[in-house]
């Protein structure tokens, strides 16, 4: 479940809930500042087009949004997504290595 659905759902499913819930909560604190960062990248973007005078329409939106992915990232930028892919990574070997010890007699 953890590595599959969401990080962290492995170890509340095996009762190891203070886990469980610190890595539910991490991913999803994670997820909120990506949104929030890439909400906020794309309203400067859009005031930036209009500050130009530029028409704003879906293809100049598609252009400049392109460009701006192609562009390098900060560490403060890629820290969330490194924090969830070691989440997930964390959250599934945990898992396994629970449901493997409730396995043995």
């Amino acid at each position: 479940m953890s590595g599959l659905i969401f990080p962290g759902l492995g170890q509340v499913f095996f009762k190891h809930y203070k886990k469980g819930l610190a890595l539910i909560f991490t991913v999803i604190i994670c997820l909120l500042i990506i949104v929030a960062t890439a909400t906020k990248k794309a309203l400067d973007i859009l005031t930036q087009l209009e500050l130009n005078g530029e028409e704003i329409n879906l293809e100049t939106i598609s252009s400049v949004a392109a460009e701006a992915s192609l562009s390098n990232g900060s560490f403060i930028t890629l820290l969330p997504w490194i924090v969830i892919i070691f989440c997930w990574v964390f959250g599934t070997i945990d898992a396994y290595r629970i449901g493997k010890k409730k396995e043995r007699p």
